[in-house]
């Protein structure tokens, strides 16, 4: 694993600390601006796995995704199209951050911090661009499109009560952790 979210300027030094919280993706998209939190919005959806522009996608129509059609495949594996994480780095998949979080004490932002990743709760964007629950939680994507709704992708819940897999539309903008094949 990284040692930092992608974005962080340092490893964390507390679950809220503001320089090791980092960027903000939306699901597939590779790092052209939009993953910036003061990175400006526009509601065009794009056509194309690379929008053109470093603004972050707004969405109220379901499937709430910043890409039309979608694109299962923008983060999968090494060479994953728009894979956002350094060279020989990827993203985890849900059964990965599954295997990470069973390793903690605690399963919540407590022993999310305390694990060698020292993951941060940083909070996210939303469909409408507003960050939401900094201090509060931590959500962290996965390569992987849910198995719950075909249409939304899995990511990793952290809060001070609990950390658990879930899913969200792919249109938020969540934390990123790259993880390094052995």
């Amino acid at each position: 694993w990284m040692d930092r979210n992608l974005g962080a300027s340092r490893v964390a030094t507390s679950s809220t600390d503001a320089e090791a919280y980092g960027d903000l993706y939306q699901w597939g998209r590779a790092p052209d601006g939009h993953e910036k939190r003061s990175s400006g919005t526009t509601n065009t959806l794009s056509f194309w796995n690379s929008p053109g522009h470093a603004n972050f996608i707004t969405n109220n129509t379901d499937p709430l995704d910043w890409r039309s059609p979608q694109n299962n495949n923008l983060w999968q594996g090494l060479n994953g199209i728009n894979n956002p994480c350094p060279e020989g780095f990827r993203l985890p998949t849900s059964n990965e951050w599954e295997d990470e979080r069973q390793t903690w004490a605690t399963y919540d932002a407590s022993g999310a911090f305390g694990s060698p990743l020292k993951l941060t709760i940083a909070g996210f964007r939303d469909n409408t661009s507003l960050i939401r629950y900094v201090n509060s939680a931590g959500l962290y994507w996965s390569s992987s499109p849910s198995y719950w709704n075909n249409t939304w992708s899995n990511f990793m819940f952290i809060s001070s009560s609990q950390a658990l897999a879930a899913y969200n539309p792919r249109v938020y903008g969540l934390s990123v952790r790259c993880i390094k094949d052995q």
